[in-house]
């Protein structure tokens, strides 16, 4: 019997490896993506030996639409069925809206929410015939409120979340569950320097148990959304 498959995007380091990590350890399949074919053949190889799976990858930045194409095509070359799509390729870059060059809203919208619309677009046919299919839209707790240092990410993160929502209405008829998931300040590469303790951060693998958890429950229901913050609170 073969193994489901997952693809996740943005996983060569934090949430996203953490991710993958969570997924191969529980029987999956996987499919990776990230701009660095360095890191993504270190973690193919980590993957492979540690949990026996298979674990394909694609270098492209995603916030190109042809390079979403090329990606899709690439996963499409190898898997006819789908069952997880995680779209979690993001970045951040802070400033204040009217101070900030305005490339920096572009790349943001096309990184964060474009490449995840181009992604699903592209892929939507191949969930069609799996009643298991899930939808993982890596979101923020910036969908929700507004950072005066991060106006232009946080207009990405709510658009993002504005798409999660619209596209669980559009997966209802093929049975396609869509989560959107609102983590809150978790210890990544993103937080680099920045002088606050272990303890005042989430952890990667909180983020990667939580989707898998979504994942698990009964294939008749959907966890829509799931909201993650610090025990202390966001930061």
């Amino acid at each position: 019997m073969s193994k489901p498959v997952a693809v996740i995007t943005g996983a060569s380091r934090g949430i996203g490896r953490s991710i993958a990590i969570k997924f191969a350890s529980n029987g999956f399949d996987l499919f990776i993506g990230g701009t660095n074919p360095n890191t993504l053949k270190e973690l193919q190889s980590e993957l492979e030996h540690d949990f026996q799976c298979k674990c394909s990858f694609f270098a492209a930045d995603l916030s190109v639409e042809n390079q979403c194409q090329l990606f899709v095509d690439a996963i499409l070359n190898q898997y006819t069925k789908i069952d997880v799509l995680v779209n979690n390729a993001g970045v951040f870059l802070g400033g204040k809206m009217m101070e900030e060059d305005s490339t920096q809203l572009v790349k943001m919208m096309n990184t964060n929410l474009f490449s995840a619309y181009w992604v699903t677009k592209f892929l939507w046919n191949s969930f069609a015939e799996n009643a298991r299919s899930h939808v993982f839209n890596m979101c923020s707790i910036a969908s929700f409120t507004a950072y005066a240092a991060g106006g232009s990410y946080s207009i990405s993160k709510f658009a993002l979340l504005g798409f999660s929502k619209s596209l669980r209405l559009e997966g209802l008829e093929k049975g396609i569950r869509v989560t959107s998931v609102m983590p809150g300040a978790t210890l990544t590469d993103s937080w680099a320097g920045v002088d606050l303790p272990e303890s005042r951060f989430m952890k990667p693998m909180d983020v990667a148990d939580s989707l898998f958890a979504a994942w698990s429950i009964n294939q008749t229901s959907v966890m829509e959304e799931v909201v993650l913050r610090p025990i202390l609170g966001d930061i």
